[in-house]
């Protein structure tokens, strides 16, 4: 009696094994969305790893894609998306501090100006 609910559980655990993964076609969207904003804020592969590296990934994503090896191309799609939105970040943050030492030199003109004036 309490063996056909272990071979129950057995094929239901053989089947989802047997599943295959959907293929990642909206997850290669993403990535390529988001390498596309990081080279549009300025984002190069020359002088940012992350963006290099997820170029790289991206395209062993398409290459596992063409292999229908689809749960390591969405892995390799996914590690991508995230290294391109880090090299954006890290662009942002660059032209956001560049701003704001041009803000902090003139201010302190604007300082050494009010001192010379009184």
């Amino acid at each position: 009696m309490t063996i056909r609910p272990l071979f129950t559980a057995l094929a239901v655990l053989a089947l989802a094994g047997c599943a295959t993964d959907p293929a990642p076609n909206e997850q290669l969207r993403l990535t390529e969305r988001a390498l596309d904003q990081a080279k549009a804020v300025g984002a190069n592969a020359d002088d940012m790893p992350e963006l290099k590296q997820a170029e790289n990934k991206l395209a062993r994503a398409q290459a596992d894609m063409v292999e229908e090896s689809y749960k390591d191309a969405r892995i390799q799609a996914e590690q991508a998306e995230l290294d391109a939105r880090l090299a954006e970040a890290r662009v942002l943050t660059q032209k956001s501090q560049e701003q704001l030492n041009v803000l902090n030199t003139r201010i302190t003109r604007l300082r050494k100006q009010l001192a010379e004036a009184q």
